[in-house]
């Protein structure tokens, strides 16, 4: 003998599937990803304008420049070399300018920063002053961690050569 038993526990029928069901909850689940991406869109538009420089136009201007830059930078073959000790409380950075002849590079003004890879607020410039011929020397405070030492050497306002070097102090 079969028996068929048409309700479960508690006397109830299960529910069927409807078309109607199936609508209602396709169309909330795409609800949902709009919400979100609606949320999702206002959230970056009001925390990021999407502009990066204000003209475009003057930045590839400045590039171009740049490049016209390096290239001279590149046909002067100097060699360029710095030291970074740490003496007491203090970073003495000691820089070595010598040309192509491995004589040194007279008249020059020099600058160096130490710049903090991912804090412009934390740069420190250091004070160059200069020595011998092609050798200048600065202090600045006692740090560590990484940092980006940029040089630049300039003559009577026209920057001849930069450099631009990653290190770690400890």
């Amino acid at each position: 003998m079969l028996v068929s038993n048409t309700s479960q526990e508690g006397g109830r029928r299960p529910k069927e599937v409807t078309g109607r069901v199936v609508f209602i909850c396709l169309v909330a689940f795409f609800a949902v990803i709009a919400g979100v991406n609606a949320v999702m869109i206002g959230a970056a538009v009001s925390t990021f304008g999407g502009v990066d420089t204000d003209s475009a136009y003057r930045a590839g201007l400045a590039f171009a420049r740049e490049v016209a830059t390096v290239q001279a930078q590149d046909e002067l073959h100097w060699n360029v070399r710095a030291r970074v000790t740490r003496e007491g409380d203090a970073t003495i950075i000691e820089v070595v300018a010598r040309d192509s002849s491995d004589r040194p590079v007279s008249n020059l003004e020099a600058t160096a920063q130490l710049a903090h890879p991912t804090d412009r607020r934390a740069d420190l410039m250091v004070p160059l002053v200069g020595g011998a011929p092609g050798t200048f020397e600065g202090r600045t405070m006692d740090v560590a961690g990484q940092w980006d030492l940029v040089i630049e050497l300039s003559r009577a306002g026209n920057r001849l050569f930069r450099s631009k070097n990653r290190m770690t102090l400890r």
